[in-house]
């Protein structure tokens, strides 16, 4: 998991430390509307996983980036890249940084993979190079996601997202599938807007004392009818988490990752084992909540 750099010694410059950016789920998303700026009023679960993508980060005379398993640029156009100069530019440090990313996430996958590589990589360099800067603030401007990671725990996400309240939310087993298809979040949207389908607050009370007793969630995301009506492979995603014997599936964010929840860590990895058989082109991952 992300590491806090206020509870941890700062690295020597000649250190190298590797991170966990970790995956996200939705355990629910709400839509309330459209807001006069233009983003959205979201009322939303969210939960880090112990499964993500790895970074590599050691202090240098320049900042560079290098991506592994992935064609993402290592230029301005990163985020990774971008998060590491806004930190080093606030922190008024002259030198820079080596940047390893490794992708084990899939792309516009709705597990917000890449704003926690920024919130990963803010963090690791205030290790690094220890100074008076306000990270939620400097996530903020990277992303709506981006603050969430830093905080390294479930939590409710109100307004644009930025607006966070810490949940005790339990460990939980799960499954993730992504059936190879990339949404954006911007289309996930207009989607939306277009059927002006906004929804209630949710159930957050029912839904932590559902996960308590593994029952049904009482939960839903706002995107997930818009989203899978224009992608039949989410669809059959739920439906093949459905007939594997997991509990109140569930597309995660903008989607195309869809995720439920299993009775134990030993259903989560047959039930995964089970579903990449049948289905060889998915992304399948066990995991479970942190």
């Amino acid at each position: 998991m992300p590491l806090d750099p206020l509870t941890l010694r700062p690295l020597a410059p000649s250190e190298t430390a590797t991170y966990l950016a970790p995956a996200k789920v939705n355990l629910g998303l709400s839509v309330r509307g459209l807001r006069t700026d233009g983003y959205h009023e979201l009322h939303s679960v969210m939960v880090p996983l112990v499964v993500g993508d790895e970074l590599e980060i050691a202090a240098a005379d320049t900042l560079t980036l290098r991506v592994e398993g992935a064609a993402l640029p290592t230029d301005e156009r990163n985020l990774v890249y971008r998060a590491a100069r806004a930190y080093l530019d606030a922190a008024g440090v002259s030198g820079g940084a080596t940047i390893t990313l490794r992708k084990r996430l899939p792309l516009a996958s709705g597990l917000g993979g890449g704003s926690s590589d920024a919130a990963t990589t803010l963090m690791a360099l205030a290790r690094l190079f220890p100074a008076p800067v306000n990270l939620p603030a400097l996530a903020l401007t990277l992303g709506a996601d981006v603050p969430f990671f830093l905080l390294g725990q479930a939590a409710l996400a109100q307004g644009i997202g930025d607006v966070l309240t810490p949940l005790p939310v339990p460990q939980v087993p799960l499954v993730l599938v992504n059936p190879g298809v990339e949404v954006s979040a911007r289309d996930a949207y207009a989607w939306l807007d277009e059927e002006e389908a906004f929804t209630p607050p949710l159930d957050v009370e029912g839904l932590l004392a559902a996960l308590t007793a593994q029952h049904e969630l009482p939960t839903f995301n706002a995107l997930q009818g818009p989203v899978a009506a224009r992608h039949a492979p989410i669809q059959a995603a739920l439906a093949a988490l459905l007939t594997a014997g997991l509990r109140s599936p569930l597309m995660s964010g903008s989607g195309a990752t869809c995720f439920a929840l299993a009775a134990s860590d030993a259903q989560a990895h047959a039930a995964a084992q089970a579903l990449q058989a049948q289905h060889p082109a998915w992304w399948v991952v066990a995991t479970r909540t942190l």
